[in-house]
């Protein structure tokens, strides 16, 4: 009875399995037979040349979608026409990626499609006028792929999974490789003092238990990634672990069975274990980097007060339109973007455009997505659907942001796919010309293994990972949290610093800067005025004055302007020039943030306030201009306080009023001309802070800025900015060093092996030094970090 291969997805199964289809051609089961005559009745059999000899998968049967549920719970409205986030499953390698964006892309009503070819999280967009969710969905599941609608918390659950896998794997690794290290201590010992057979053969069968393990479960991540290499025809670092690893194990079960020659065990627990610690940090930076834009849900309210006849009643955001009147109460966070009718309030702006003092909003400004009304209430007209918010328009930036590896990893990368192909050549004509001249196989063997051992990447696959896990280490130490070991050396390249200035230069808390006395009065009114107030105006007042607090009665909060009050027949009035005006005390100039406070019929104090800066920044920004650092200031406060605080701090260029969109077209413009990290706390800094380089977050940021950064100073303090740039600078230049270590240490090592004159157990010796040597060389980070 023998096998048939299905034409579709190139699996062997059992002659009393086979389907034919009309023309004669054989399938394993009916998905694959329907996948099969659908490519090739819509075109597209250039798949299978794509796919060439590889194996696929076997084609689901079509299933029944429930696209109703897919409609209101994933799809969203973007400038008139729909859009999902999908995860495909079954995409297996960058055929099925061509495949999938074929099909769809070539439907009509299909606008955009983008398919992730790593996290198989595909983007659609299309007219639901011509083409509906259910047709597409179909499409994908009749050319043999599933598609699954994308939900954050089960891709955070999926990573959460993997994460704890290669936590598994690392732990058996880290066991095995150190107790066979006890065991290698007493060969290598016993090697040159003397040691019986039977003990040997014991200590090797012990190697070999504890060896095998770490190269079959904890190494089969390198096995996959060796075999993906092979599939694509590229050799990468997970070839050639597998190799050399591969090589000095079979070997080393040979010399054990047989008795003769050396074992390698040792090296192959070292080789695997020490790699897969980086890779282990791989899995976790990929855990964070799941999509957290959901984390905006916080911000995001599903139903607002919206006007009808004549009363407001609540609506879903999403069906509101352009001209209905919307009413925004204290406490309440605007949705969308107007223009207002009627009342007043006091906003804070700080988590959209940084502002970093309340703004007053009263009839016919505007009034922008995102602000928090602090007191009042007003009525304000749409004048933008929700999808074009400013808080829409930040999330759809961030879904397209985009991140590239930094050099020197893509260098570590070609060099060891040269390397690795270049030893194997190595290996087999050594072994080639050792058995034609020498005639003995054992020979030829115990010479090539040399060549390998003492080849072996080790080395080189450690003067990455060591160097930056090390540097992580000391960053955790120090309140730094670098959320990817690639951000170190990405940070190391940035020459221009950009602080964003609320939260971040400053401490985002207002203070007295000036007190001026026009007549003398009774501080405690004052005080008991402001302590009636949470109004970080009135919060700052209370904290400078400092008295005692009064019986206060008729207190009367005047929207966004100030407050009244009544201490038995005096009235007392605290608030802005404006409010002042409107209680008939005269006009008064306002150059800045001013309080007023009136007793009776006259203005007896003014003071004036301002954002009170970190008390580190000026130092920080010193020592960053002197270490040769562009700095540059970025915020969304007007530019009166703009230049206040650039003219304090030494900073030569800065940019007021800037909005997030605006703030990250900035960073974006820096970015071209030199690699820019950007410092920030707030919501509307994130879209920055993925434009940057190098994004920086302050421990007291928000949760979605934290996440979306890659580096976390857990200690709220500037200061751990230098320390951060610092050690990344001290890191790279140790990577760099490493690499070029191993690179002499091969070129003078490999020709030695290759004539014969250094044994397999020489040649692990010498592999392992190298290896110390590049750790050693990595622990003066530590030291001086």
């Amino acid at each position: 009875m023998g096998n048939f291969v299905c034409l579709h997805c190139k699996g062997e199964f059992d002659q009393r399995a086979v389907i034919t289809d009309q023309s004669g051609n054989e399938f394993c089961c009916n998905g694959c037979m329907s996948v099969y005559n659908f490519l090739n009745s819509h075109n597209l059999g250039e798949f299978y040349d794509k796919l060439g000899n590889q194996k696929h998968f076997k084609a689901p049967n079509l299933i029944q979608i429930d696209s109703e549920a897919f409609y209101k719970n994933y799809v969203k409205n973007s400038d008139g026409f729909s859009e999902i986030y999908l995860i495909i499953d079954g995409i297996h390698c960058s055929a099925c990626v061509w495949l999938n964006e074929k099909v769809l892309i070539s439907s009509d009503g299909i606008i955009e499609v983008s398919l992730n070819s790593a996290t198989h999280k595909a983007h659609i967009k299309w007219d639901d006028s011509i083409i509906k969710l259910d047709e597409i969905l179909r499409k994908i599941n009749s050319i043999g792929y599933t598609p699954i609608p994308y939900d954050p918390k089960k891709a955070d659950l999926r990573a959460s999974q993997k994460r704890r896998e290669f936590y598994s794997k690392m732990l058996v690794g880290l066991f095995c490789t150190m107790n066979i290290m006890w065991v290698a201590v007493a060969l290598y010992g016993g090697y040159f003092s003397g040691m019986s057979d039977d003990i040997k053969d014991i200590l090797h069968f012990a190697e070999f238990i504890l060896a095998s393990p770490v190269l079959f479960y904890t190494g089969s991540e390198f096995y996959k990634g060796a075999y993906l290499a092979i599939k694509n025809r590229q050799a990468n670092m997970d070839l050639s672990i597998c190799a050399g690893a591969n090589i000095a194990y079979f070997y080393s079960v040979y010399a054990m069975l047989s008795r003769s020659g050396e074992v390698y065990f040792d090296s192959v627990a070292m080789i695997i274990t020490f790699v897969f610690i980086g890779k282990f940090l791989e899995v976790i930076s990929k855990k964070k980097s799941i999509d957290t834009l959901d984390s905006l849900g916080a911000l995001l309210v599903n139903q607002i007060y919206v006007k009808r006849d004549g009363k407001f009643e609540l609506k879903d955001v999403n069906d509101i339109k352009p001209g209905e009147i919307i009413k925004v109460r204290s406490g309440e966070r605007v949705m969308i973007d107007g223009v207002v009718v009627s009342g007043a309030g006091s906003f804070d702006l700080s988590s959209i455009n940084g502002e970093s003092l309340p703004v007053v909003i009263s009839e016919g400004q505007k009034i922008i997505s995102g602000a928090v009304c602090i007191d009042g209430s007003v009525e304000y007209r749409a004048s933008e659907l929700f999808e074009s918010s400013i808080l829409n328009k930040i999330i759809d930036l961030l879904h397209n942001a985009s991140f590239k590896k930094p050099k020197i990893e893509i260098l570590a990368n070609q060099i060891s796919a040269k390397f690795s192909l270049t030893i194997l050549i190595l290996g087999l004509m050594t072994f080639g010309f050792w058995l034609f001249d020498s005639g003995e196989i054992s020979t030829a063997i115990i010479i090539a293994v040399s060549v390998i051992i003492i080849a072996c990447p080790c080395a080189l696959s450690l003067a990455t990972p060591v160097a930056t896990l090390i540097a992580l280490g000391s960053a955790m130490r120090g309140g730094i949290i670098f959320k990817e070991a690639k951000v170190v050396e990405s940070l190391a390249k940035c020459s221009c610093v950009v602080f964003d200035k609320t939260g971040t230069l400053s401490k985002s808390k207002l203070k007295v800067i000036k007190a001026t006395k026009f007549k003398e009065y009774n501080q405690d009114l004052l005080y008991s005025l402001a302590l009636s107030s949470t109004h970080p105006v009135s919060v700052a007042i209370r904290d400078f004055i400092l008295a005692k607090e009064l019986n206060l009665s008729d207190i009367t909060n005047h929207n966004g302007l100030g407050m009244s009050a009544k201490y038995g027949n005096l009235d007392i009035y605290g608030g802005s020039a404006k409010f002042m005006a409107q209680m008939g005390f005269g006009e008064f100039e306002a150059s800045g943030l001013e309080y007023y406070f009136a007793v009776g019929k006259e203005v007896v104090a003014k003071f004036e306030l301002e954002d009170e800066l970190r008390d580190e920044s000026k130092a920080v920004i010193n020592s960053l201009k002197k270490d040769g650092y562009k700095v540059v200031m970025l915020t969304g406060d007007n530019a009166s306080v703009a230049t206040k605080i650039a003219n304090r701090l030494n900073i030569d260029e800065f940019y007021a009023s800037q909005d997030p969109i605006q703030k990250a077209q900035i960073i974006k413009d820096l970015n071209s001309k030199s690699p820019v990290v950007m410092i920030g706390d707030g919501v509307n800094d994130i879209v920055a802070l993925s434009a940057a380089s190098v994004g920086i977050c302050m421990g007291s940021g928000a949760q979605i800025s934290i996440d979306k950064s890659d580096v976390v100073l857990l200690d709220d303090n500037l200061n751990s900015l230098l320390r951060a740039l610092k050690l990344s600078k001290l890191t790279f230049r140790t990577i760099k060093e490493n690499l070029i270590f191993t690179l002499i240490y091969n070129a003078l090592t490999i020709p030695l092996a290759m004539m014969g004159y250094i044994i397999p157990l020489f040649a692990a010796i010498s592999m392992s030094l190298s290896s110390i040597i590049v750790v050693l060389n990595s622990t003066k980070i530590r030291l001086k970090g």
